[in-house]
Order: structure tokens, then C-alpha cells, then sequence
């Protein structure tokens, strides 16, 4: 008899999220812990955890400081809070844009260790060929074109995509490839509502935007940006909490319980029933 509960629920996969496009709109957010994943987990289609963990979490300036084991341990976390969404964990700088035998090391490594279902790569000109051998090696594989973090050195910021002529073309160009070389999804970030349409129609696989107009297939955002937690967020973010607000609130009422003695209280405290 098999070990394996026939009860356990079965999560997204990913040939099922490739089969919806153009057909019900997929929802995405990121996770990168336990209690914001099982908070999530029920509503979403795909929980990313994403290399923006070390700028969210982590007080980075940009992704590139984000190791392979920071995206393990929080891909863990992720994973074992979640029950029904298609987990995937992105692939950080320098983990996949060399030799594709390195690239596969490193995503069977993060698949292994944290369970999840898929790795995300960001789709550089170079990005395709790896893309086909991972896919090739049962490695489901996520791309990423328009603005793309991990080359915020050669870019100089985090700007947007597709303004002039030439850009257009390129970025058309890296999304046709990373599907034909089996991509199931695509992430487009920061792109115009045009081109992302244009990407949409060109690729047989999802778009999932971030930025990027209602045009996609999907849509993804970084949680904490939509819950508010930051002073600042980009102008493609809709803020539906006010997460820092709120913790602020709670912080001050807590303190000032503190100092005046307020807390704790008889409702917070132990009493001994032993007799003296």
C-alpha cells in the first residue's frame, strides 16, 4: 500500500499554468516565509520567491548580493507553509549565465533542498541555450524579459524597457527564445503597455506582468510593495494595505503600555497556585 495520503492537496503544476493562457487570468505574488506563505498560498496560483528577498528582507541596495543559499532557506520556508500554489524560486546572479552544467547543478540544488516546483531565470540574449538544457534535464523553467534586476550594472538603475525602436525588438526577441526553448511562463517587468501586448500575442506560453499593463496573462507584484510596508513604492504598485502604518500603530501603543506599566497585565501573566 502506498505511503501517500490520496487527501493531500495537489498543487498547481507547471503544465497546468501553461495550459491557461489567454484563458482565466493567473494570480502571483512573492513569499520568501512560512507565515506570509500560508497567508497567500490559498488565493494564489504561483508563490515566487524571488531574488528581490534580499532588497524586501535582507537591506540590500539590488539582487546581485543574493546568494544560492539565501534563496534555499527561504524557498524552504515558502515550501513549508504552502499546500496549493506552484512554488518558484528564482535563480540568483552569477547561479546560471556560465556553463549550462552549472546552471542545472544549481537548479536541481534549489529544487532538491526546498521541493519546489520550478526556477525562474531572468532571459538575457545568452539565457536561451541554458533554458533548453534545463528544460531538456525535467528543470521547468520560468523567464523574465524587459527590465531585468540582476543587470542593473550594466544598466546603471532600474529603468524601463521597450522605449525606443531597437529595445522593442530585442525584448520581443529574448521572450520568443526562452519559449521556444521551453519556458512554461514568462515574467515581463517594466515594459509598456504596447510591447507587453505585442510579447503577449508573439508567445505561446503565459505573461505574467509586473508593470506591465492588464495586457498579460497574469499578474505578479512583490507583497510587501502591495501591502504597504514601504514608504515608497514603484507607480505600477497598487497599495491595498497599509502594512507600515499599521505596524507603527502597534509599535507605539506597545511601547507606551510599557513604559506607563499597562503591560503586562493579569490577563498576560502567570500565577503560581502553590501555597508559600
Amino acid at each position: 500500500m502506498s505511503s501517500h495520503s490520496t487527501d493531500a492537496p495537489r498543487r498547481v503544476t507547471a503544465r497546468q499554468l501553461a495550459a491557461r493562457k489567454g484563458r482565466d487570468p493567473i494570480v502571483c505574488l512573492t513569499a520568501y516565509t512560512a507565515p506570509m506563505a500560508a497567508l497567500l498560498d490559498e488565493v494564489c496560483d504561483v508563490l515566487l520567491v524571488g531574488d528581490s528577498v534580499g532588497m524586501v528582507v535582507h537591506g540590500l541596495p539590488n539582487t546581485i548580493g543574493v546568494t544560492l543559499e539565501m534563496m534555499i532557506l527561504h524557498g524552504q520556508a515558502v515550501m513549508r507553509a504552502s499546500r496549493h500554489a506552484l512554488v518558484v524560486v528564482d535563480m540568483p546572479f552569477g547561479s546560471y549565465e556560465g556553463a549550462p552544467e552549472r546552471a542545472y547543478e544549481n537548479a536541481v540544488r534549489l529544487l532538491k533542498e526546498t521541493g519546489a516546483q520550478a526556477v525562474k531565470v531572468e532571459s538575457g540574449p545568452e539565457v536561451a541555450a541554458t533554458i533548453a538544457y534545463l528544460t531538456r534535464r525535467g528543470v521547468p523553467v520560468m523567464g523574465h524579459v524587459g527590465l531585468r534586476p540582476q543587470a542593473v550594472l550594466m544598466e546603471g538603475a532600474f529603468r524601463a524597457r521597450g522605449k525606443r525602436p531597437e529595445e522593442v525588438s530585442c525584448v520581443v526577441a529574448e521572450a520568443k527564445a526562452a519559449a521556444a526553448a521551453g519556458a512554461f511562463c514568462i515574467v515581463i517587468e517594466g515594459v509598456a503597455e504596447a510591447l507587453a501586448a505585442q510579447i503577449t500575442a508573439a508567445v505561446p506560453v503565459p505573461t505574467i506582468g509586473i508593470g506591465a499593463s492588464a495586457g498579460c496573462d497574469g499578474q505578479i507584484l512583490v507583497t510587501e510593495d502591495m501591502l504597504g510596508l514601504f514608504e515608497w513604492t514603484p507607480k505600477f504598485v497598487r497599495r491595498y494595505g497599509d502594512l507600515r502604518g499599521e505596524i507603527a500603530r502597534a509599535v507605539r501603543e506597545y511601547a507606551a503600555d510599557v513604559r506607563t506599566g499597562a503591560f503586562p497585565a493579569a490577563a498576560e501573566t502567570y500565577f503560581s497556585t502553590m501555597k508559600v
